[in-house]
């Protein structure tokens, strides 16, 4: 466990990696806590819930809450680099989940509720999980505490 935990862990990226964690954190927080609490104009659990069931995704309050959690939780571990590697996974699998069953079929443009900004989520999350957190992230003291 503690080599498969380090190999998760351990990243030689610099600090661009940083440059990339800080926005793409906040971001899926914020959306995560739409769908979790109701805030900045989100629908709650229950609002999403009820909107996931309309557009197939069933059971729509489990799908609400996977989501949510992934996006909400996902984002505070990348923010704060820890478990990069794990977090900016689920996220990318949460954005491949979005594109295709929401916004494929609009075109690429956000104008017209395109996939275009849930494809900028997917490509910064693949790139975490390829890169790892970088330095100044707590997959760094993990590490440490791992060798």
């Amino acid at each position: 466990m503690k080599a498969l935990l380090h190999k998760l862990s351990v990243s030689s990226a610099g600090y661009s990696a940083l440059a990339l964690r800080i926005p793409i954190g906040i971001i899926f927080m914020a959306h995560g806590a739409q769908k979790l609490f109701g805030w900045f104009g989100g629908y709650g659990l229950e609002g999403t819930g009820g909107w996931m069931e309309s557009i197939g995704l069933a059971p729509g309050f489990i799908m609400a809450l996977l989501a949510g959690s992934g996006e909400f939780f996902g984002g505070l571990f990348i923010l704060l680099g820890l478990l990069t590697r794990p977090a900016a996974i689920v996220l990318a699998f949460t954005m491949v989940v979005a594109i295709f069953s929401v916004h494929f079929a609009n075109g690429l443009f956000m104008s017209n509720n395109g996939y275009e900004f849930g494809l900028s989520l997917l490509a910064a999350s693949v790139s975490l999980a390829f890169s790892g957190a970088g330095k100044l992230a707590l997959d760094n003291s993990l590490v440490k505490k791992l060798s």
